[in-house]
């Protein structure tokens, strides 16, 4: 018999702002609460640095908003009931968990570990990619519950992750209709000596503009040359751990290195984002180079790239390019 769920969710914006949280329910003492509250650096970072877009400084205050102290009681009747309904949903049948650590050298919007122990038994499955076929399913169920929103199913619809999208070469999709991109944002900086992580580039595509370390204004010519790119180097695919293959097998060379990360904000405010600790996805190295030859600047800065990691990129970006 179940005994006890833990549903612990993580979501980072912009490097600095994170949200950590943890939903119990105890079947045993019939309560649910939140166990942990993790959040990261503060509020002091949601308007430290000029961004292209502040979609995500709702989200996280809400979220934070939400982390209360308060005990969710319920009955033995209330307490089957939801179990059997749990259970109904067969939420983990033939479910394969996804790696998970608290420390990633490449960082997704969203992740989530969901603990269940049993009178006899003990399961942990973790995810950021591959989400449970009836997790919209479990969130509705919590909601109905609970009477708030357990899994953030709402903001879920403002996070692209496969949960509600389809991720392809050329884009993101809804309903099989592609997603207009609003704005671009990279930044790149040093674990030591500290730097805040203050945005290199900003492409606007709704203002027509460049910003950061090229000021400028966007022509149709060089927004159709930004779009080319990120399809040529499959940059909507980045999230994907099939992606991830370099770091995934070898540890950068470089220690106290540089940390990055690029957020791309799509029509009604959807929000791509991935970011890294000194180490980048497969195809990055040549978009970089691209980028720098474009532009003359090294704007991606693959030069402070280690040259072994450069070959490792290479192998893993050229297998993926063809």
């Amino acid at each position: 018999m179940i005994e006890k769920i833990e549903i612990t969710q993580r979501f980072n914006f912009k490097r600095l702002n994170r949200h950590y949280e943890c939903f119990t329910i105890d079947f045993v003492n019939n309560m649910a609460y939140y166990k942990i509250s993790e959040r990261g650096s503060g509020d002091k970072f949601l308007h430290e640095n000029s961004l292209c877009d502040d979609s995500w400084v709702d989200i996280l205050v809400d979220l934070r908003r939400k982390m209360t102290s308060e005990i969710h009681r319920f009955s033995d009747k209330q307490a089957d009931e939801l179990r059997k309904c749990y259970l109904n949903l067969e939420l983990f049948k033939d479910y394969e968990s996804e790696k998970f650590s608290y420390f990633e050298r490449l960082e997704l919007i969203y992740s989530c570990i969901v603990i269940i122990y049993s009178t006899d038994a003990y399961e942990e499955y973790s995810f950021k990619n591959n989400f449970p076929k009836n997790w919209i399913n479990f969130g509705e169920l919590l909601k109905d519950f609970f009477n708030f929103d357990v899994l953030h199913l709402d903001y879920q619809r403002q996070l692209a992750t496969p949960l509600y999208y389809d991720f392809k070469r050329d884009g993101i999709y809804f309903n099989d209709a592609k997603l207009k991109l609003k704005d671009i944002e990279f930044g790149h900086y040093r674990c030591y000596p500290y730097e805040l992580p203050n945005p290199r580039l900003i492409i606007n595509f709704e203002d027509k503009s460049i910003s950061g370390y090229i000021d400028k204004q966007l022509t149709s010519d060089g927004e159709e040359i930004v779009l080319n790119l990120l399809e040529k180097y499959h940059v909507y695919l980045w999230t994907q751990f099939s992606y991830h293959l370099k770091s995934q097998s070898y540890c950068s060379n470089g220690l106290e290195g540089y940390e990055w990360y690029l957020e791309i904000v799509f029509e009604g405010d959807v929000i791509w984002h991935l970011f890294g600790y000194n180490d980048y996805p497969d195809t990055y190295v040549q978009l970089a180079r691209d980028v720098k030859d474009i532009t003359g600047m090294d704007l991606l800065e693959i030069d402070t790239i280690d040259e072994n990691d450069i070959k490792l990129f290479e192998k893993y970006g050229n297998a993926k390019l063809g």
